[in-house]
């Protein structure tokens, strides 16, 4: 059976998107895309059997040139959960429409490895109510947005978190990793 892990940017205020981010103004972004923590996640994602993310999430990588369809991380096979977008799946990156939460348990069930959700609050509030995520790398950076998307969306969760790792970068970004403890 695959691991489900949610590895997130995350504001120390629970946002992975502010509203400049949401609106495409890259430039006005609080969020850190340079530093000491950019090598060690290009090189920590290559550990991922194929990741997973709703269309917003899958749509931000428009904003620097990828086309429906095309991969935004080159080698790992991509599931998109939309019911609005429309592209022809491939062999790099598949469209998924309906129910996410049965698609993505039937996936884990037939995977091994590692199943990597890089965004979609939404998606990982639905995913966390059901159970199915089972670590939470967050690389939490030094700032405070205010708005934007927050890290499990509407939901509310309340769990216990057995911490497993910690890193501190010099310019303020701290990622913690935790296993998730369900009840």
């Amino acid at each position: 059976m695959a691991s489900l892990i949610y590895h997130v940017a995350v504001s120390l205020d629970n946002f992975i998107a502010d509203q400049a981010m949401m609106d495409g103004d890259i430039e006005s972004t609080l969020f850190l895309f340079e530093g000491d923590h950019v090598p060690d996640f290009l090189s920590e994602i290559q550990q991922y059997d194929a990741v997973l993310m709703g269309a917003k999430t899958y749509e931000f990588g428009f904003k620097f040139g990828a086309k429906p369809g095309e991969p935004g991380y080159k080698g790992i096979k991509h599931y998109i959960f939309s019911n609005s977008m429309q592209f022809e799946s491939n062999a790099e990156v598949e469209l998924v429409k309906g129910d996410a939460i049965e698609f993505i348990k039937n996936l884990k069930q037939q995977e091994s490895g590692k199943l990597w959700l890089c965004g979609g609050g939404e998606l990982a509030g639905a995913l966390l109510a059901n159970k199915m995520i089972d670590q939470l790398v967050l690389k939490v950076n030094p700032v405070m947005v205010g708005e934007g998307t927050l890290l499990f969306g509407s939901a509310k969760p309340r769990l216990k978190l057995d911490l497993v790792d910690m890193k501190q970068y010099a310019n303020g970004v701290i990622k913690s990793t935790y296993d998730i403890v369900y009840t």
